[in-house]
């Protein structure tokens, strides 16, 4: 098992550098492939980064709400809760009120058939019983103003004009039994043994233990969190100002939306100071109150933008960085690519004439002889020899016999112009080609061509002396087949140079190889 791991190992190693190297490979044959690869890499790197910045602050958006959500359930319990116990201490003061001989019972004696402990809550104003015509007939305290009247209040109006009310909560109010202090009423209907309104059994609560309840939420220094009745009135704020309690919120648009939910989160700005906020609400069960805990976006995403701004521009430098470097690659990738490929056209050309060297004529007749051995089809080459230029070198110097080679060169290049050809320096004053795919009479035409282009050709001395110059040519031409070499091709178009030379020079000799025998056909 170990050995059989080993060998797994050893294989997957191999296979990782075999691709390592292909990459490498691709990589310098395309070099630009390096910088936009790299491009590619530091852009998809902003990309996720740009995507993770984006899930992180969707997650900071989802935390304050699930934050906000938590407080108003807090705020909603506790005023339930407490409402809930206000509830049942004015439902034992109407139950007392109704009882007939209660009212011959010492004042003490009524005040605590009446009144429980909780009507002496920290922040409960005072409960009273109100009589029929709006006076106070009895309180928790023994302070009664008896020349103060309530009738017109808005909670004594509802229970009297309505005898299914039930639990009532009034607006805020200044109390014209405690010094004008602002104050909620929570009020109960009391009737008569008939039926008839007997008046109404109240608790005041003091403003300050909506306010006391704000107090303890922490929502930073633009967030909001408030206490509003279903109609948009504003009980309690924070920020506190006290001017705004008891305002109506009923037309701004942030009100709207709370008004026709239950429960919600949005975001929105606010018209009083323009700051945009996440608002989360919900009605308080068994009150006419909503509770709404309402932080500042960028307050919530302050730290979000504080490790957003690191990371985008640590991405940024190390993207650009990486940018910068794949496309330096590239460039010195391009620069080798063009200087390898600068020393094999060195390589691959002759100086002199700009034409292929002996190396690539080789190398091409090979793979030329091997095609047409394949295909079945002709291969011809051609080979070419300057005329006395031994001579020619003697009388008219080197300078004139390079002049006279390169002038040679170009009449070839220009008349053989096939893609598939090739024309090289064999060396000294001899020239090759190679015709892929040529019969015996077109490599002949081809030749026949140089020939006169040559022999049109005049070369033109220092001294302004016109030198003419001539070539001979050996043509060659088989159909290759087993057991035979390209090389044997290229001799015998040399025999045939040979045979053009002896026969006069400037002429063609031509020769078709077949079945490992040849026939000669010269021409002048």
């Amino acid at each position: 098992m170990a050995r059989q791991t080993l060998s797994l190992r050893r294989r997957l190693r191999k296979l990782l550098r075999a691709a390592g190297g292909g990459v490498t490979r691709y990589m310098g044959n395309h070099p630009l492939v390096a910088g936009m690869a790299g491009t590619v890499v530091a852009l998809a790197m902003a990309g996720l980064t740009l995507l993770t910045l984006a899930m992180g602050r969707a997650d900071a958006l989802d935390h304050a709400r699930q934050t906000s959500q938590n407080l108003v359930a807090i705020i909603s319990s506790d005023l339930e809760r407490n409402v809930e116990i206000y509830d049942l201490s004015l439902r034992s003061m109407v139950d007392g009120a109704r009882v007939a001989a209660a009212s011959t019972l010492p004042i003490g004696v009524r005040r605590a058939m009446l009144f429980d402990r909780a009507t002496t809550a920290a922040y409960l104003g005072g409960a009273y019983v109100i009589g029929p015509t709006g006076a106070v007939i009895l309180s928790q305290s023994d302070e009664i103003d008896a020349g103060v009247r309530l009738a017109d209040r808005d909670y004594f109006l509802a229970h009297q004009r309505n005898p299914d009310v039930g639990l009532f909560f009034s607006h805020p109010f200044h109390s014209r039994l405690r010094d004008g202090q602002l104050t909620i009423g929570l009020t109960r209907r009391i009737d008569d043994a008939s039926g008839a309104f007997a008046g109404v059994a109240l608790l005041a609560i003091r403003i300050e233990y909506f306010q006391h309840l704000l107090d303890r939420i922490d929502t930073g220094e633009l967030g909001s969190v408030f206490i509003v009745m279903q109609d948009g009135t504003l009980l309690a704020r924070k920020p506190f100002f006290p001017r705004d309690i008891g305002s109506s919120m009923a037309k701004l648009p942030t009100f709207v939306t709370m008004a026709e939910r239950n429960a919600g989160s949005y975001v929105a700005d606010s018209t009083i100071d323009g700051v945009r906020r996440i608002y989360t609400f919900a009605r308080v069960p068994g009150t006419p109150l909503i509770a709404a805990v309402a932080p500042a976006v960028d307050e919530v995403l302050a730290p979000w933008w504080h490790r957003s701004r690191i990371a985008g521009a640590a991405t940024l430098t190390l993207g650009a960085v990486f940018v910068m470097v794949s496309w330096l690659l590239a460039f010195a990738l391009r620069d080798k690519q063009r200087a390898q490929a600068a020393l094999l056209r060195l390589a691959a050309t002759d100086p002199l004439t700009g034409l292929s060297n002996r190396r690539v004529l080789d190398s091409r007749l090979d793979e030329e002889w091997r095609r047409a051995r394949r295909s079945g089809r002709p291969l011809s080459v051609l080979f070419i020899d300057v005329d006395h230029f031994k001579q020619f070198n003697d009388t008219y110097g080197h300078a004139c016999g390079d002049e006279a080679l390169s002038a040679v060169a170009e009449c070839i290049a220009a008349t053989v112009r096939r893609s598939i050809d090739v024309v090289a320096r064999y060396g000294g004053e001899e020239f090759a080609v190679v015709l892929p795919e040529t019969a015996a009479e077109g490599a002949h035409s081809v030749a026949e061509k140089i020939r006169r282009k040559v022999q049109g050709l005049h070369v033109v001395q220092s001294d302004g002396e016109n030198i003419a110059v001539t070539v001979s040519i050996g043509c060659a031409t088989c159909v290759p087949a087993e057991g035979e070499n390209a090389f044997d091709l290229l001799a015998a178009a040399d025999r045939q140079l040979y045979a053009a030379k002896t026969g006069g020079r400037n002429r063609i000799c031509s020769a078709q190889w077949t079945a490992r025998s040849m026939a000669q056909d010269s021409s002048a």
